[in-house]
């Protein structure tokens, strides 16, 4: 069996929400642009780049997106783009659409990016942790916070406590 690498990465700062605003078309403060563009310098630093990303089509969470993809692309020119999904389940579901969304992903994908919001994002990677790897830690990312884990086997059987948490950063530019 092959390896599979999962990397969630919560939003980078977002704007507050305005009086005419709808949440799901807020967009990135200045530094959630560079906290983007350094989650991406920090992926391609550990050699973790995504076959496939999973994001959710919110305004910010597509622009965190953005900086992360320009950052991995200048890290690996002529690199070839992943395959990116915009999933609305991302949006307005929970964990249990993320894990159903990853059991759909094929065996020959061997890493996936999902690009989301909390307070799902940390729920899914808490739930991914065996008990004999959890050790009581906080798990909660912060804005451009991500979180890695690996295991192997397929896809198809991802569900909770199955995959290691192998390192946890927050991006900050």
């Amino acid at each position: 069996m092959t390896a599979r690498t999962l990397v969630l990465l919560r939003h980078a700062k977002a704007e507050i929400i305005g009086d005419d605003q709808q949440d799901f078309d807020r967009k990135l403060t200045e530094r959630g642009e560079t906290d983007a563009d350094a989650a991406g310098a920090w992926l391609a630093d550990e050699r973790l780049h995504p076959d496939l990303v999973l994001c959710s089509p919110a305004a910010r969470t597509r622009q965190t997106w953005q900086g992360v993809s320009i950052a991995l692309a200048q890290a690996k020119p002529g690199g070839g783009a992943p395959e990116v999904r915009y999933e609305e389940s991302l949006y307005f579901g929970g964990r249990t659409e993320v894990f159903d969304l990853l059991r759909t992903v094929p065996d020959t994908v061997r890493t996936v990016l999902v690009v989301g919001h909390n307070p799902t994002v940390s729920e899914v990677s808490l739930l991914l942790i065996p008990d004999a790897q959890y050790d009581g830690v906080d798990v909660a990312l912060k804005t451009a916070g991500l979180a890695v884990h690996r295991e192997e086997g397929s896809w198809s059987t991802t569900e909770p406590r199955a995959m290691h948490l192998i390192e946890r950063h927050t991006a900050r530019g």
